[in-house]
C-alpha cells in the first residue's frame, strides 16, 4: 500500500506558503514534501519512493508496532516474531534478508534508528522509539541513489514523520491481542494489550506534542531445544524420559525436540516529547526527547516427563534408547531476563523559505542507559530461583549524528527549464559499542562478581556529499551526485577472564558516485534510470571479534573490507488516469552487483566469523500498482510483486556457496491490499503477502524451511475492519494470518492474532 503520489522520481522540499507543515503535491512526477519538519530526507530524491499515511495506516493495517506501517509495501518484509519485539525486527529489502540489518536505515523526525552497531538480527532498528498512534507518514527511498545518505542505503531508507498538532489534540487509543499458538509440542495462548496516549497543540510560535504508550505482550516459544538422534549414545543410562517430538531439522536430519524456550513475558514504555518554536515563518528549531523501557522474562516449557510425570529440564536423559546431555554442549533450556532503558535526544534548527537558499542543522544522540541481559549457569529447575549464571551489560553503548546541509537554487525555483537545485551538506555518524559479560552469583538479580568476556569499540564515519539536479529540458531531469567518506574504527578491544587486549585503529576514504535521469515522455508515462554507487562500512562488533590465545587476539579477520556495491534500476511509470482510475503502475528492473558482501562463514573447522564473500550478483523486477476507486467508488487496490535472481559469484573462503542463492533472498515476494470504504463510517481491508522459499546458509544446505532455524516459504491473509463511530470515537477488529500459515525465519512467526482496537480522538 502506498500513497497515491508515490512514484520513482525526484522528491522536492519546498514550503508551504502559509503553514510549516508537512504536505505533498507532483510536479513532472515528483512529489513535493513540503514544511520545516525535521526528516532525512534531501530536497531532491532520485529513487523510487513509496510511502503510507496515518489515515491510511489506521483504516488498513493492524498495527501494534510501527514497522507494521510498512507490512504491505513493495519488496519489504519486517521479520517481526510477536508485538513488541524489541531485538529481531530486521528489514528485509529487494537484494537484502532478514540477516542483513545493516544493508538499511531507519529515520524518525531526522533522527536514526537505525542500530550501528552490528549486522543481524539483534541489531534491528529501535522501532519502539515509534508508536504507531504518532505516525504522520512514513516514506521508503529504495536504493542508494541519493548521495546524502551513507552506503548502508543500499537497500532502502525509512523516514518516519511524526504527529506535530497546529491546534489542540488529544487522543487515546486502547488495543488488545490475543492468539493461540500449537507446534510441536508447545500450546499456548499469546495475547497482551497496549494503551496509547498522546496531546498537542500550539500556541503562537509553540508547538508541542506529548505521547506515551505501554505495551504488555506474551509471546509465543521462540526456541527449541534439541539433540540430533545421531548425537545420543546407545545404551541405557540416563533418566528415561517421554515427550520429546521427533523432527527434520533444516539441513532434514533428525532430531529431537524437547521443549520450547525464550516464551517471551514483555513490558514496554514509550514516551515523547517533542517541542518546536518557529523564529520566523521559514525558520523552526524542533527539540525531541525520547525514552524507551523494555523488561523481558523469557520462559521455558519443557516437553520431557519421567516415569512419574514430573517435567525433566536438564541433566543426562534417556529417549528411544539413546542417551543425551541437556547440558552440553550448551544447555538445552534456559531462561533469560532482560532489561533495558534507552533515552533519544534531536535537536534541528531548519530553514524552508524555498527561495535561493535552505539550510538545516541538526544532531542527535541514542544512548543505552541500561541495557542488561541475565542467564543461569545454574541448571534447572534449580535456576528458577536462582544461582549463578552469566550478566551481559551493553549500557554505555550508542551512537550520536551530526549533519549540516544546504539547498541552492540558483533561479530561486525548483521548476522551470534551466532550474537547478543543489544539495550539499557535511555528516558524522559515530558509534559506540561497550558490552560486558561477567559472573554472577545470582543470575536473576545479582551484580556480576568476576568478569567473563568483554567486546569494545568505536567507529566514525565522515562525509561530504554535493548533489544536482537540473532540469535540462521542459520534459526531461538530471542528477549528478558524488558522496565522498572518511570511516575510522578505533577503540577496538577484546577481553575474557584475566586480560583486555586491544585491536590496531584503521581509516579509510572511499567516493561513491550517483546518477539519475528522468524524462516524461506523455502525460502518463514517465521513464526513469538510477545508478549509484554504495560502500557499507563493516560495524564494531563485526570488526572486533574473535578469541584470545595467550597475548594475541585469534580467529578474527583485523582487515575486514567494507561492502561495495553498484545499483542500478530502470523504471516506467503509467499514470492511469487514462483508463478511469486514479492511480500509477510502476515497473522496475533492479539490478545490483557487490564485492565484499559481509558474512558469516567458517574460518577453519571450529570457528566462523564475519569474513568477506567475495562478489553476488542480484537481478530482479518489481512491478507495484497504487490505485484508488477501482471500478466502484471507495473501492482501493495496491500490490506489489517481486522477482529476484541473487546468487553468490565468488567466495574464496567458502567454494561450496559459488552459484548458491543469497541467504533470505526469495525469488518471489507479493503483497496485496484491498479496502472498501462504503460510506465514510465503514472501511473494510483484507491484505496478503507472500514470500517464496528460501534458504539460511551460504551453501544453501537447508533445504527445510519448516523447522526450527529454518526459513520458509509463506502465504498469509489479514483482514481488518474499522467503524467510525462518531467524529470522535472508532473501534476496529482485525485478523492476521487469518488462515493460520505456520512460517519460520529461524524462529516461528505468530500464528493468527486477533487485534480489537477502541480510539477518542478530541
Amino acid at each position: 500500500m502506498a500513497f497515491p503520489l508515490s512514484a520513482p522520481v525526484w522528491a522536492q522540499q519546498q514550503p508551504a506558503a502559509d503553514a510549516p507543515e508537512a504536505g505533498t503535491g507532483r510536479a513532472l512526477g515528483a512529489i513535493t514534501v513540503t514544511g520545516g519538519r525535521p526528516t532525512s530526507l534531501p530536497a531532491q530524491i532520485p529513487t523510487t519512493i513509496e510511502g503510507v499515511t496515518h489515515e491510511q495506516i489506521a483504516a488498513t493495517v493492524n498495527a501494534t508496532d510501527a514497522e507494521d506501517a510498512l507490512k504491505y509495501l513493495p519488496s519489504l518484509v519486517v521479520r517481526k516474531r510477536y508485538i513488541g519485539d524489541f531485538n529481531h525486527a530486521v528489514l528485509a529489502t529487494r537484494a537484502s534478508g532478514t540477516g542483513n540489518s545493516a544493508r538499511s536505515m531507519v529515520y524518525a523526525d531526522g533522527i536514526m534508528l537505525s542500530n550501528p552497531l552490528g549486522n543481524g538480527a539483534t541489531y534491528a532498528p529501535r522501532w519502539g522509539m515509534v508508536s504507531p498512534e504518532e505516525i504522520e507518514r512514513v516514506d521508503v527511498l529504495y536504493g542508494p541513489f541519493s548521495a546524502a545518505y551513507p552506503g548502508n542505503s543500499v537497500g532502502a531508507v525509512v523516514d518516519y514523520v511524526t504527529r506535530m498538532p497546529t491546534q489542540l489534540e488529544a487522543h487515546v487509543k486502547l488495543s488488545g491481542f490475543a492468539s493461540n499458538f500449537d507446534l510441536y509440542n508447545s500450546h499456548s495462548s499469546p495475547a497482551g494489550e497496549q494503551l496509547d496516549l498522546s496531546l498537542g497543540s500550539r500556541s503562537g510560535d509553540w508547538s508541542w506534542w506529548l505521547n506515551a504508550s505501554r505495551t504488555h505482550s506474551k509471546g509465543q516459544a521462540l526456541v527449541f531445544g534439541n539433540r540430533l538422534v545421531s548425537a545420543g549414545t546407545v545404551g541405557s543410562a540416563g533418566t528415561p524420559v517421554t515427550g520429546a517430538v521427533l523432527g527434520l531439522n533444516p539441513s532434514n536430519q533428525p532430531w529431537w525436540l524437547v521443549g520450547g524456550s525464550t516464551l517471551y513475558d514483555t513490558t514496554q514504555e514509550q514516551a515523547k516529547l517533542k517541542v518546536a518554536y518557529d523564529f520566523s515563518p521559514t525558520i523552526r528549531a524542533t527539540y525531541t526527547l525520547g525514552a524507551w523501557n523494555n523488561t523481558t522474562h523469557g520462559g521455558v516449557d519443557t516437553y520431557l516427563r519421567n516415569a512419574f510425570g514430573q517435567p525433566v529440564y536438564s541433566g543426562r536423559v534417556n529417549i528411544g534408547g539413546r542417551t543425551y546431555n541437556l547440558d552440553a554442549p550448551s544447555a538445552a533450556l534456559a531462561p533469560t531476563e532482560t532489561a533495558l532503558t534507552h533515552y533519544m535526544h534531536g535537536l534541528s534548527v531548519k530553514s524552508h523559505t524555498g527561495g535561493v537558499f535552505d539550510w538545516e542543522v541538526a544532531a542527535s544522540l541514542f544512548d543505552y542507559s541500561k541495557d542488561t541481559s541475565r542467564t543461569p549457569t545454574t541448571p534447572l529447575p534449580g535456576a528458577f530461583d536462582g544461582g549463578a549464571g552469566r550478566t551481559t551489560d551493553m549500557g554505555g553503548s550508542g551512537w550520536n549524528t551530526f549533519k549540516a546541509a544546504g539547498t541552492w537554487r540558483p533561479t530561486g525555483s525548483a521548476e522551470g527549464v534551466g532550474a537547478h537545485v543543489v544539495d550539499f551538506g557535511f555528516q558524522q555518524d559515530t558509534a559506540r559499542l561497550r558490552t560486558s559479560v561477567g559472573n554472577t552469583l545470582d543470575w536473576i538479580a545479582g551484580p556480576a562478581v568476576t568478569p567473563f568476556s568483554a567486546f569494545n569499540g568505536n567507529t566514525r564515519l565522515q562525509s561530504l556529499y554535493l548533489q544536482d539536479t537540473w532540469r535540462f529540458a521542459k520534459d526531461w531531469k538530471t542528477t549528478l551526485g558524488l558522496r565522498h567518506e572518511r570511516w575510522e574504527a578505533y577503540g577496538g578491544q577484546l577481553g575474557n577472564a584475566t586480560r583486555l587486549l586491544d585491536f590496531a585503529p584503521r581509516k579509510n576514504s572511499y567516493d561513491s558516485p550517483k546518477a539519475a535521469l528522468a524524462w516524461q515522455a506523455t502525460p502518463e508515462w514517465l521513464f526513469k534510470a538510477s545508478t549509484g554507487r554504495a560502500v557499507r562500512m563493516p560495524t564494531v562488533s563485526e570488526l572486533y571479534q574473535g578469541s584470545i590465545d595467550g597475548n594475541r587476539i585469534v580467529n578474527t579477520n583485523p582487515n575486514l573490507r567494507p561492502e561495495r556495491s553498484w545499483t542500478t534500476e530502470l523504471t516506467a511509470e503509467r499514470d492511469l488516469t487514462g483508463w478511469g482510475v486514479d492511480g500509477m503502475l510502476r515497473t522496475t528492473l533492479f539490478f545490483e552487483n557487490t564485492k565484499d558482501a559481509l558474512y558469516s562463514q567458517a574460518l577453519n573447522n571450529l570457528v566462523s566469523t564475519v569474513q568477506n564473500v567475495d562478489a553476488i550478483r542480484t537481478r530482479g523486477l518489481e512491478v507495484a500498482l497504487n490505485a484508488t476507486d477501482v471500478g466502484v467508488k471507495g473501492f482501493d487496490l495496491s500490490g506489489s510483486v517481486t522477482l529476484t535472481n541473487s546468487k553468490i559469484t565468488a567466495n574464496s573462503g567458502f567454494p561450496a556457496s559459488v552459484g548458491r542463492e543469497q541467504p533470505r533472498v526469495p525469488k518471489v515476494r507479493a503483497a496485496l491490499l484491498a479496502t472498501w470504504r462504503p460510506d465514510a463510517k465503514w472501511s473494510y481491508t483484507v491484505g496478503m503477502r507472500y514470500s517464496g522459499k528460501q534458504y539460511g546458509s551460504l551453501d544453501n544446505s537447508d533445504p527445510n524451511g519448516f523447522a526450527y532455524m529454518g526459513f520458509s516459504k509463506f502465504f498469509v491473509v489479514d483482514a481488518r475492519i474499522r467503524y467510525r463511530i462518531d467524529r470522535q470515537w472508532s473501534a476496529a477488529f482485525g485478523i492476521d494470518n487469518l488462515n493460520n500459515n505456520r512460517y519460520w525465519a529461524f524462529h516461528p512467526y505468530p500464528q493468527r492474532t486477533y487485534v480489537a482496537e477502541l480510539k477518542f480522538d478530541l
